[in-house]
């Protein structure tokens, strides 16, 4: 993967600082109320929060309930249409496949993410989904904005379940 494709033009904004904070307590929320793999998200679209989500595969026993799922599920609704065209998704995990084909399929504008996921990352680490000119969309990728508290929140999540 080449360096701009992992990277926004510019540094992240107050505006993406404030909406990874909220992606974050969405994480701890899922830890903490549901037990659940500590990942949260947040959609934005034309500066408003249409979508959020966090990890609830294992509360509603479906694969496909992660955070970044729930937050396009939620957004889609609200808005009453399956393309959030331009929107960005702010998440403290790198997507995996099946979120990252969701997201295109959304066309979805960015995506900014805390930690990555050097097992089944989907943008830059394992495979480069959103980027891949063989898709009839690609998204911009901005990664690392508070990734040691991702980080931190998912090794602390699975030390005590050791």
């Amino acid at each position: 993967m080449t360096e701009e494709n992992t990277k926004s033009p510019e540094p992240f904004s107050a505006e993406d600082q404030r909406h990874m904070r909220r992606a974050l307590q969405l994480a701890a929320h899922a830890r903490d109320a549901e037990n659940e793999v500590p990942v949260g998200a947040v959609l934005v679209q034309e500066g408003e929060i249409v979508g959020l989500g966090w990890n609830r595969n294992i509360t509603l026993h479906d694969p496909t309930a992660h955070a970044e799922i729930m937050a396009l599920r939620a957004a889609g609704e609200k808005l009453a249409n399956h393309r959030l065209s331009g929107a960005t998704l702010y998440v403290t995990l790198e997507p995996c496949s099946m979120c990252a084909m969701a997201m295109i399929h959304a066309r979805l504008g960015r995506v900014v993410y805390a930690a990555a996921d050097p097992k089944t990352g989907a943008a830059g680490s394992v495979f480069d989904t959103l980027v891949d000119v063989r898709h009839n969309h690609r998204i911009e990728v901005a990664a690392g904005l508070f990734a040691e508290e991702s980080a931190n929140l998912l090794r602390e999540f699975f030390r005590a379940r050791r």
